[in-house]
């Protein structure tokens, strides 16, 4: 009787035990993490009484965590690629639709722009036309700063997220330590334990990317999708912010490990900070440099047209855009006090790429900063002979370089943000060719002039009068030098213009050249800068401006959608890898209730096991009495 009553209540509180994990399961079905725990149960020893043995009960041997290191780890792994893309995707898709919609992006005021030039190449003298175009041109210039501005925000955000990222996965990492030092210290740890490490562990991945590894004893290490260790075992690394060598401004990611700091290569961090920090490197700082290209490049082609006209005072044009000097940073650590200045050599070989140069001791070496790769450049540095890099001129202008001092050169970044209008005054628009040609009234030959232009602007006596005398039909002088050979159709050049005379000029024939002069309505330059955004000015005369602003917008555009559909794709990766987890791990409330039930009835009948024993007790008692 004793022996049932023994075997009743072991039954009972297994069961009890059992119901209370079954409800702990359905309790924390939406609990992030958890694994669904399952009991074990295990007959008691039995008791021999020397017909043979017989049983005594029940009881729980294990209450069991439910999960595969194997699923959870591909969770793991997905878990943190899905958060680099997720961010790199929602950044680049910000970037595009800046460029992207007609409201906030550059083409419709750079058509504006155009079109005001070409309104005035038909009414040059026009003040009104003139007012437009220095409207249209400020307007141009404020749209450019505006969305240069915008690149800096998304800059400034980015540095944002790398601190606040970085304070996140300290907090994770010292948790992770602190569980390991509990987890490592019990021989038998609880399943919510471990599934509130593996949260954290999952959560800390998401932020850098790599995987963990389980040692002896339970205990988990933790490394970033570079290797660097940020948990081992009970010790947790800590990640840090530094300013950029060359940029201050801008942060980078380092790690501070058993007193050392090192900083972690962009191309080995995962997770939000990688798609951080892939964000900046691939996407943004292209989009901010070939804007800087594309104003650098107008600023640079319409002034050089600018200069080669007339304006309304009769004056050669001036600068039509100001712009300022390529950027140069020194390295914080360089030990020489060599001081560089750059410019603008060429828009034909204009690069929008960075590039690093380095004092070997003996000479300047030019190489990429990313990948190490060598960049051609000539020149020695001198102001005769000044190093020449993708279009870009540096002078060393004082001191001394030290070896292995460095300099990183960003030929066009930040240029959209510093690019202004340089008159104020509508009447200094040079819409003018500079010089005008007449034929004298008193020509008896056929001969006639055309096709005048400016061939070089900078040429001092450009101005000067100059008279073209024709000895006879096959031979002519200038100002009284010569004689030149002639055939008709042939550009004569002098003083930096040239002019095409067609047909027979008969001996004594003249032909004059000289100054436009003052409240000239001559619009030869007007026509000439209206048609400059579809010169074929970039990549060494292949691209024009129209191209490379349409080749911007595609490019941050093909950026954005790539970033979206990997994006997409791991999305589809992580949930196979969540469902795989979850058939192991996760709680199913239809085998739960079905476990609840079995639970219940099994429960009932030990309660009964417990009851038939009190009655056979009770009879015993009765009987006793008699």
């Amino acid at each position: 009787m004793s022996n049932l009553l023994a075997t009743g209540s072991s039954a009972l509180i297994a069961f009890q035990r059992a119901l209370s994990t079954v409800g702990h399961n359905v309790a924390n079905i939406n609990t992030p993490g958890y694994s669904r725990q399952r009991v074990e149960f295990e007959a008691r020893d039995a008791t021999y009484f020397g017909y043979g043995y017989q049983g005594n009960g029940v009881q729980i041997v294990d209450v069991r965590r439910m999960a595969d290191s194997l699923a959870t780890s591909r969770l793991l792994d997905s878990g943190g690629e899905l958060a680099r893309l997720q961010q790199l995707s929602t950044l680049s898709s910000r970037l595009d639709q800046l460029f992207s919609e007609k409201a906030t992006g550059i083409s419709a005021p750079w058509s504006s722009f155009f079109d005001s030039v070409n309104a005035l190449s038909s009414n040059a003298a026009g003040s009104a036309d003139r007012e437009s175009v220095l409207a249209q041109a400020n307007a141009l210039v404020t749209r450019f700063r505006q969305i240069d501005q915008h690149l800096d925000g998304l800059d400034i955000e980015v540095n944002a997220g790398l601190t606040a990222a970085t304070d996140e996965v300290n907090r994770l990492a010292k948790e992770i330590a602190q569980l390991n030092g509990q987890i490592g210290g019990s021989s038998s740890p609880s399943g919510d334990l471990l599934d509130r490490r593996d949260q954290l562990i999952s959560e800390l991945v998401a932020f850098t990317g790599g995987n963990a590894a389980t040692q002896d004893g339970g205990l988990v290490n933790v490394f970033s999708a570079g290797g660097q260790p940020l948990v081992v075992g009970a010790t947790a690394s800590t990640l840090v912010t530094v300013p950029d060598p060359y940029r201050p401004e801008r942060l980078q990611v380092a790690l501070e490990t058993n007193g050392q700091r090192v900083t972690l290569d962009k191309r080995a961090l995962g997770g939000q900070i990688g798609g951080l920090v892939e964000f900046r490197t691939t996407v943004l700082d292209p989009a901010m440099a070939e804007l800087g290209r594309i104003a650098t490049s107008l600023a640079q082609t319409f002034n050089e047209g600018h200069r080669a006209g007339m304006d309304q005072y009769g004056q050669m044009g001036a600068d039509f855009f100001t712009l300022p000097a390529p950027r140069l940073s020194s390295n914080a650590n360089n030990t020489g006090n060599a001081s560089l200045t750059t410019s603008v050599g060429s828009v034909a070989g204009l690069n929008a790429q960075n590039v690093l140069l380095r004092f070997d001791g003996a000479a300047w070496v030019a190489t990429h900063p990313d990948t190490g790769a060598s960049i051609p450049m000539t020149g020695t540095g001198t102001a005769a002979d000044p190093l020449v890099v993708n279009g870009i001129e540096v002078v060393l202008a004082s001191g001394t370089p030290a070896a292995n001092d460095r300099f990183l050169l960003q030929p066009t970044a930040g240029a959209a943000g510093n690019l202004g209008v340089a008159i104020t005054d509508p009447g200094r628009i040079a819409a003018a060719t500079p010089v005008k040609a007449t034929t004298d009234l008193a020509n008896t030959g056929s001969g006639k002039l055309s096709g005048l232009k400016v061939t070089d602007a900078a040429n001092a006596a450009l101005l000067a009068p100059a008279d073209i005398e024709f000895i006879d039909a096959t031979q002519y002088t200038i100002n009284g030098t010569g004689p030149f050979a002639y055939t008709p159709g042939q550009t004569i050049a002098y003083n930096g213009w040239s002019v095409v005379l067609d047909g027979a000029p008969a001996a004594g024939d003249t032909f004059s050249v000289g100054p436009t002069g003052a409240n000239s309505s001559d619009n030869g330059n007007a026509k000439l800068l209206s048609n400059l955004d579809d010169a074929r000015v970039l990549n060494g005369g292949t691209l024009t401006l129209n191209g490379a602003i349409g080749g911007l917008t595609t490019q941050v555009g093909s950026a954005a959608r790539q970033a979206d559909y990997s994006a997409q794709a791991q999305q589809v990766i992580h949930d196979q890898a969540q469902a795989a987890r979850d058939a192991v791990s996760g709680v199913n409330l239809d085998e739960e209730a079905a476990d609840l039930m079995r639970l219940q009835q099994a429960y009932q009948a030990a309660s009964q096991i417990i009851a038939t024993a009190d009655t056979l007790f009770q009879s015993l008692l009765a009987a006793t009495r008699r």
